[in-house]
């Protein structure tokens, strides 16, 4: 039929199987919580469903009053969020919640995508730097003070749209290099980590000596960039300490092992990979895991459900939702690359990069590889929101997709 020309199946179709699947190990966890995300995902359809039969410039054109709303939504947190486990980042209406942190992420992605698409923009100039960095900055900085660590490092995601716009990756560089001396100044003693950088330095700047031109900005640069890696060395452990307990002990499980921390932070991995494990190469069987079903494991259904699928399923099931969430989000890249409009190759991106960091983090966090800091699975993890939110999205973006390929321009 030629009005099913340009909606991509592909994609739909991935997106309905995460969806259906994630519906069925939920209901494995808890039956009623199951019933309820099937209602969700109904409701999701049926917003899908206006958004598909709606103009598509709409999000273009209302981006700036959709982000604003998104930042006042998460500002409001502060006098009437529901505090849950020391976060502030919930609305409670009766029996029903709302995180705002989700569709704060659409109203981020729309605007940044209607401002790089405009014609001032030049990532060269300053101006225009300084405003995207604000862009997601500001939205980012709040969810930092609620405090939702995990939801501010998704904001780390909108950095891969804009390096496909032109953002140096240097800058993703700097990044790495401050997270690895963090990390190892926690794992080993920071004086062998300044010797380290001033060894590396040092033979860095003899096999560029005649290179380099240098002058005042160029030595200012070299020190104060070591300075400053020195400083980070030595403050790590510092750092660290001043955290709250429970955040602390969730990096400190990195370093000594889930066991250590068995009855606090650690217990929630120690039985995520003891339900993981003990799926073997095929799974027990359909609502037959033993930790799934004595419930040993909290926020299973939210947070912790990969390990249903490694229980449940197994090696070879997880392996199959694992490969249909990179061949997923490697399609929507490929869209987003493929449209005629800026402005739905940067959403595009956008939408791509944030499902890439909540599904590497969450695997990671649930495997042990990454702190736990409360990362739903797209698509898979119970709740309203994540499930509303990211449908959203998806349906912005195959809308978009569809008017792109019906367009003649």
């Amino acid at each position: 039929m030629k009005w099913t020309e340009g909606i991509d199946k592909l994609g739909l179709g991935l997106y309905f199987l995460l969806c259906i699947f994630a519906i069925a190990n939920i209901y494995s966890v808890d039956q009623k919580l199951g019933e309820k995300q099937l209602i969700f995902f109904c409701i999701s359809l049926f917003v899908g469903l206006i958004i598909f039969v709606g103009r598509s410039k709409f999000f273009e054109n209302m981006s700036g009053i959709i982000y604003i709303g998104g930042v006042l939504l998460l500002i409001g947190l502060f006098p009437f969020g529901k505090e849950i486990l020391g976060q502030k980042n919930w609305y409670k209406f009766g029996s029903f919640t709302m995180q705002p942190v989700e569709f704060a992420k659409i109203g981020t992605a729309l605007m940044l995508s209607n401002y790089v698409s405009g014609p001032e923009f030049n990532l060269n100039n300053r101006k225009s730097l300084l405003t995207t960095l604000a862009i997601i900055g500001i939205p980012a900085a709040v969810v930092l003070a609620i405090p939702d660590v995990g939801s501010m490092l998704v904001f780390i995601a909108f950095f891969i749209a804009l390096y496909r716009e032109g953002l140096s990756g240097m800058l993703f560089a700097v990044g790495f290099l401050f997270a690895g001396v963090f990390l190892i100044s926690l794992a080993i003693p920071p004086i062998y980590v300044v010797i380290a950088i001033l060894v590396i330095v040092g033979g860095w700047i003899a096999l560029n000596y005649y290179k380099m031109s240098w002058n005042v900005i160029s030595i200012s640069s070299i020190v104060g960039s070591v300075l400053v890696l020195c400083g980070l060395a030595f403050g790590s452990p510092y750092i660290l300490e001043k955290l709250p307990k429970h955040q602390r002990e969730r990096v400190e499980v990195l370093f000594k092992g889930e066991k250590a921390f068995r009855d606090t932070s650690g217990y929630n991995l120690l039985y995520s990979k003891t339900a993981i494990g003990s799926g073997g190469l095929l799974g027990k069987g359909y609502r037959e895991g033993s930790v799934t079903q004595g419930k040993f494991v909290p926020e299973q259904e939210t947070d912790y459900i990969f390990c249903t699928v490694g229980e449940e399923w197994g090696f070879v099931g997880s392996t199959v939702l694992i490969l249909c969430y990179m061949i997923y989000i490697g399609r929507i890249y490929y869209l987003a690359e493929q449209q005629k409009s800026s402005f739905n190759r940067v959403f595009g991106y956008c939408f791509a990069s944030i499902l890439l960091m909540h599904f590497t983090i969450n695997l990671g966090m649930v495997m042990g590889l990454f702190p736990t800091v409360g990362i739903p699975l797209p698509y898979f993890s119970y709740g309203g929101s994540s499930l509303l939110a990211f449908s959203i999205m998806t349906f912005i973006f195959f809308k978009l997709n569809y008017s792109d390929k019906n367009s003649l321009v």
